[in-house]
């Protein structure tokens, strides 16, 4: 359980939820975050000088995320945005959201925040791609399957690719052994979820054929982590707090390469708090294996 308060003195918000996101249609999204915009502005009046900035927070078992966070994104025009799949401690069966009394599945909740306390949005990774190239020759894209890689057994051809036996499998073994895709010019993670005994396997975000994945190289999580974060306390003059959305598979990777106690440490000095994830949300990307926050500064530092 995690409870955050926002003190109305220096934030002012705005949310909704957006129900039935297999049958929606992205307008009606969109619409949506078109119609807080209008709301968000009628409570801060025309005098204001606050900066906002956008949360969602979506299923993760519901195929959407992408799609979602495009639509979420092209409503807002330059606010920026963040946020995470809700998850269910990986048995992959049901997740939940709860806004305003109302619990529901297959659903996104949108949450406008304006605050004059100076913010930084970003995020953090610890992967490299190597020359290892898998090509998506089967797929099932609407559940975001792989039957084939390299025109292989795609989960034989994985395990091959990474050095281990395919039927010793794992979530820490996807977690430790990440891939990754190629997008406009920087690489975002595409994480596998689990093996079905066919060989197949099921990944946290969209996939097609024709995709080229690269097998990554895993960076040290804590200094790159750390690097981040160092950053982000340049930027703003010393950092308040973060919220944060952390990738379950970091979480994973970190116990299996025994410096969760480490990245933990790192997270209390620099006052994270926030949820594990399914996946996340950075402006109009929906990622995997990543860390995305939205850091605040001192009051001070904005004056």
């Amino acid at each position: 359980m995690l409870a955050l308060l926002f003190p109305s003195a220096s934030f002012s918000a705005v949310s909704t939820m957006v129900d039935n996101l297999s049958s929606s249609g992205m307008d009606r999204i969109t619409d949506e975050v078109e119609a807080l915009r209008r709301l968000l502005r009628g409570r801060l009046g025309c005098c204001h000088t606050k900066s906002t900035f956008a949360l969602c927070f979506i299923d993760g078992l519901s195929f959407a995320e992408e799609a979602v966070t495009s639509a979420i994104h092209w409503g807002l025009d330059d606010i920026p945005l963040l946020g995470g799949s809700a998850g269910d401690d990986l048995k992959f069966e049901t997740t939940s959201l709860i806004s305003n009394g109302k619990v529901a599945s297959d659903s996104a909740i949108i949450v406008l925040i304006a605050t004059e306390i100076p913010f930084h949005v970003f995020k953090t990774d610890n992967f490299i791609p190597t020359d290892e190239k898998l090509v998506v020759t089967a797929s099932d894209p609407d559940h975001r399957t792989v039957r084939e890689f390299n025109a292989t057994n795609a989960a034989e051809e994985y395990a091959a690719s990474v050095g281990i036996v395919a039927q010793n499998l794992t979530p820490l073994s996807f977690a430790s052994h990440p891939v990754v895709v190629k997008v406009g010019g920087e690489y975002y993670c595409r994480s596998i979820q689990k093996m079905h005994p066919d060989g197949s396997l099921s990944f946290f975000c969209a996939i097609d054929d024709g995709v080229v994945l690269s097998i990554a190289q895993p960076k040290d999580m804590v200094e790159s982590t750390r690097a981040a974060l160092r950053d982000v306390e340049e930027r703003l003059g010393g950092i308040d707090m973060i919220l944060g959305f952390d990738c379950v598979l970091r979480r994973l990777d970190a116990r299996n390469r025994q410096v969760f106690r480490d990245i933990s440490e790192l997270y209390r000095v620099n006052n994270v708090i926030g949820f594990g994830t399914y996946g996340e949300q950075y402006r109009s990307m929906h990622l995997n294996q990543t860390f995305t926050g939205i850091a605040f500064g001192e009051r001070q530092a904005a004056e």
